[in-house]
């Protein structure tokens, strides 16, 4: 059964007795919010919580998979995935998913590193032959392991983030812009450190942006190639690829990026440089980003990715080695309180981890672009779950993101029978 239109959120309300005084006006009748995908009654506090917070917030659409156990039990879309052709969100709908690119980054090197190909404690310098011009000490020594953490030595809050200055340095460079990812690191081998490796955490788009470099080194393949071939076919991923910049490299399937609120961008593009463009489609160049925030895919994918890590009853796509150093915490001082113990939240590799005790964690990562807002959820009980949003409207003050996180939870929690299919299949 697909239930394809809704009446939620409000229309709870206004069933209630007595809340609209005799002789008053009536509200005026909302628009049917689109739902798609296999509805079930026993999951209904997922539908509520998510109709609620789209009806809310007035965001376009939204997509939503719920993993338990390795099984898809939940999947479905839900509003708008392009205005302008009215198209709905279906489950399988694509959408940028922003920096949840980097767990699978992260996923890729451990693979290399598992293959005796790569070390954690390599240092990038040496992996990719380079020799920085500026504060040459301390940037031979960023190691795998460190930029994977955040922890390199580069703070885009004291300096900059050079994935999005890709005209300025096309510009230094004399090369045609926007900068792809070598002419970046070119760039950044004329720039200091922002602090000693492995002091501190920071977060750098610009240390995935090598990792993307490193994996192509070792692997002798393009970075998309590798990861597709050996980490997402193998899990069964098939639909994710690193997507396009323009509008016109929209791929079939794929939302349209609404930027309500958002300033309009200038073109970073040779060809109309610095015209008035969407923030979302030439304002910055994704295929640059493909490393750190450049994938498209579906809720499915990523709630399927990040289930294959490890799930009961099956053997986990990575080793237990490998799973322990994804999720342990970064070496002393990163990540540490005033006593010495470790922060409850820390970075991993390619995850941000919460330590629940007793051995218990939760690991999750969030996205962020024009027109973007995503969240992928591993929990200490079984249940994996990826939301993602085409817009990033501001919602109380946060992404859509940050600010479904806790109602994610509150919802799964309130599901008293769960299905016994397995929607993957």
């Amino acid at each position: 059964m697909h239930l394809r239109t809704v009446f939620l959120g409000n229309m709870l309300l206004l069933s209630a007795p007595g809340l609209l005084a005799a002789g008053s006006a009536q509200p005026p009748k909302q628009t049917p919010l689109s739902v798609t995908g296999t509805a079930d009654k026993r999951l209904e506090s997922l539908d509520r919580m998510m109709v609620g917070f789209l009806r809310r917030h007035r965001l376009p659409g939204a997509a939503i998979a719920v993993v338990r156990h390795g099984r898809l039990v939940y999947a479905r879309g839900f509003g708008i995935a392009d205005r302008q052709s009215g198209q709905v969100v279906q489950p399988q709908s694509l959408f940028r998913i922003a920096s949840l690119s980097k767990p699978v980054t992260a996923v890729a090197i451990l693979k290399l590193v598992e293959q005796d190909r790569l070390g954690l404690d390599d240092t990038v310098a040496g992996v990719l032959g380079l020799r920085p011009e500026v504060d040459a000490e301390r940037a031979g020594r960023v190691t795998i392991r460190q930029c994977l953490q955040h922890t390199g030595g580069w703070d885009r809050s004291e300096s900059f983030d050079p994935m999005f200055q890709s005209i300025r340095i096309a510009r230094v460079l004399g090369t045609t812009a926007p900068a792809g990812p070598g002419e970046v690191i070119r760039f950044m081998q004329k720039w200091p450190l922002d602090f000693d490796p492995g002091t501190r955490y920071a977060y750098s788009n610009y240390g995935y942006c090598l990792l993307g470099r490193v994996i192509e080194k070792v692997s002798g393949e393009t970075y998309e190639s590798y990861v597709r071939k050996h980490v997402l076919k193998p899990m069964g991923v098939s639909g994710m690829r690193v997507g396009k910049t323009l509008e016109s490299g929209r791929s079939e399937g794929e939302v349209r990026y609404h930027v309500d609120g958002e300033k309009v961008g200038l073109s970073v593009f040779e060809k109309d440089l610095g015209q008035r463009v969407s923030r979302a489609y030439g304002a910055w160049y994704l295929e640059a980003m493909d490393s750190h925030g450049g994938w498209i895919a579906s809720a499915v994918d990523m709630a399927r990715f990040a289930s294959r890590l490890q799930t009961p009853g099956r053997k986990p796509f990575l080793k237990p080695g490998s799973l322990q150093e994804m999720f342990a915490p970064p070496a002393e001082p990163v990540s540490r309180k005033g006593d010495g113990a470790i922060e409850d939240v820390y970075y991993g590799l390619g995850f941000q981890v919460r330590q629940l005790g007793d051995g218990r964690m939760n690991q999750w990562h969030s996205g962020s672009l024009p027109g973007t807002s995503t969240l992928l959820v591993r929990r200490f009980d079984g249940m994996v779950w990826a939301v993602m949003f085409n817009s990033r409207r501001p919602c109380g003050g946060t992404s859509p993101a940050s600010a479904i996180d806790r109602l994610v939870h509150e919802a799964v929690d309130e599901v008293q029978e769960w299905p016994e299919g397995d929607l993957f299949e």
